[in-house]
């Protein structure tokens, strides 16, 4: 296909949709994305296939190959689909309020989509709804008191993004262990707390023996919104 860049194929996002077949089964790329997303949920991305997707829409896999070209395009629809639900984060005034939604949305939609957070953190995602997150986000850090300009905004956004990759990737990684293992966070602290407590006698390790004794035990959501308020505190800090 040729296109203002050469030979290079027009993202998924800029090609028109397949002319309806004389099918039983209709088909759109957002129907492919649905399914595609029920099975991932399921199995995870390791078990999504162009033939389990074919089954569940009820098709010949050749006729996905009309809608996505591979399997990095099939990725790319998933993961905007997830963003069209992170995007519903409603409207808030304030420019902290905004970031805080979207983080929240965020956090959401990896908790009911645990694949998702495999594919954070490396190329940015470009789809439109992907775009439209990434604006609302932008457009509220560059209000935040302590962002002067576009280098501040880009080192705001990069302490904000790699805490949220890294946020849900340790919680996802702690849902998949206990699953995997059959132990949750609290047997497993249970389990190995009869240990702890006799190294921390030793007096080898004040700092972590504070931690342990003095420190605030949270929830999951808990331990996000306070260290996603830390961040943001950071951020607005004009000194920092």
């Amino acid at each position: 296909m040729d296109t203002p860049y050469g030979s290079v194929p027009l993202p998924v996002w800029e090609r028109p949709e397949p002319q309806p077949r004389a099918a039983s089964v209709a088909l759109s790329r957002a129907k492919i994305a649905d399914a595609a997303i029920r099975i991932a949920d399921a199995d995870g991305l390791d078990g999504l296939s162009v033939r389990k997707i074919a089954k569940e829409l009820g098709v010949g896999p050749m006729r996905l190959y009309d809608y996505v070209i591979n399997r990095s395009e099939l990725l790319d629809l998933m993961v905007d689909t997830v963003y069209s639900q992170i995007a519903e984060f409603g409207h808030h005034p304030g420019w902290r309020d905004t970031v805080l939604a979207v983080a929240h949305r965020t956090r959401a939609a990896a908790l009911e989509h645990e694949w998702f957070v495999d594919l954070l953190g490396a190329r940015p995602h470009l789809g439109p709804h992907a775009l439209a997150v990434g604006e609302a986000n932008a457009a509220a850090l560059s209000q935040a008191p302590g962002v002067r300009g576009v280098d501040d905004l880009q080192r705001a956004l990069g302490v904000l993004n790699a805490f949220l990759v890294g946020a849900l990737r340790r919680e996802i990684t702690e849902r998949r262990t206990a699953r995997s293992t059959g132990t949750d966070v609290s047997a497993w602290q249970a389990a190995h707390g009869p240990y702890l407590t006799r190294m921390l006698a030793t007096g080898r390790y004040p700092t972590v023996a504070r931690l342990v004794v003095d420190g605030a035990h949270l929830d999951a959501e808990e331990t996000f919104h306070r260290n996603l308020a830390a961040i943001l505190d950071g951020i607005t800090d004009p000194g920092s």
